[in-house]
């Protein structure tokens, strides 16, 4: 376990949103390996929740989990309460709660389009309104795109809009922050081998998948988070505004 604190030796706060799970679970325990202590935000699983942060705290790390609708303000308000409330403040934010879904544009329903809305689009601006509300001078946002915007497959109509608009927010966002020394950007993963995205899948098409990159595999989270960790962390502080397209080299 790394020790990681602030200069005036408190130790730093990371909130991860859609921690129970996938990547944000894998982000939220890199994390608290990296020395944070962590806040799990959480849709509706508790159970995945409370295994994640026993999981962090057995390996000597500290974290908390709590319920959060990330388009609910209420809910995100009390989700950053809870951080400072229980660890003193809030040092960097990882927006990794979302919603996807496939469907031509001919034929999608409606009701989706509104329901990735409300999750993709209000959801990451109200965690980015509290992040840039609450965090700490020298911290660091990160939020969650795809690869899906600069790859337009065919059936990610909706989704690639939605996470669009996160690429448009988080760029935004970096500038309108200049002087805090904070830095805002986007992860857009390709495919990578979570629940979420093997579901209803077949054989075929995850090997099909898998074989776009030039390296010939799915993502893991861990592959992910590792990236999430370098935009967290000391490392990575010359790195703001910026989409970092992590998918192994599809083009």
């Amino acid at each position: 376990m790394t020790t990681n604190t602030t200069h005036d030796g408190h130790t730093r706060v990371a909130v991860v949103t859609g921690g129970s799970r996938g990547i944000g679970r894998e982000s939220a325990r890199r994390l608290a390996g990296d020395g944070f202590a962590v806040v799990v935000g959480y849709a509706s699983n508790q159970g995945e929740a409370d295994t994640a942060v026993k999981e962090i705290t057995a390996g000597g790390g500290k974290a908390i989990a709590l319920r959060a609708d990330v388009a609910d303000e209420t809910a995100v308000t009390a989700l950053f309460d809870a951080a400072q409330t229980t660890f003193g403040g809030v040092d960097v934010v990882v927006h990794a709660a979302g919603r996807a879904h496939t469907s031509t544009i001919a034929e999608l329903d409606l009701t989706m389009l509104d329901d990735l809305h409300r999750t993709n689009i209000r959801g990451t601006f109200v965690v980015a309104q509290q992040a840039a509300r609450r965090i700490r001078d020298g911290g660091a946002i990160v939020t969650f795109s795809t690869s899906v915007v600069g790859l337009a497959f065919p059936g990610y109509g909706a989704y690639s809009a939605s996470k669009g608009a996160v690429e448009a927010l988080t760029l935004i966002l970096a500038r309108e922050l200049r002087g805090r020394n904070i830095t805002v950007n986007a992860v857009a993963p390709g495919p990578t081998a979570t629940d979420l995205f093997l579901e209803g899948k077949d054989e075929a098409t995850i090997t099909r998948l898998a074989a776009q990159p030039p390296l010939e595999r799915l993502g893991t989270p861990t592959d992910i988070a590792d990236v999430v960790a370098f935009l967290s962390g000391p490392a990575g502080r010359w790195v703001n505004g910026q989409v970092v397209r992590a998918n192994g080299g599809i083009i």
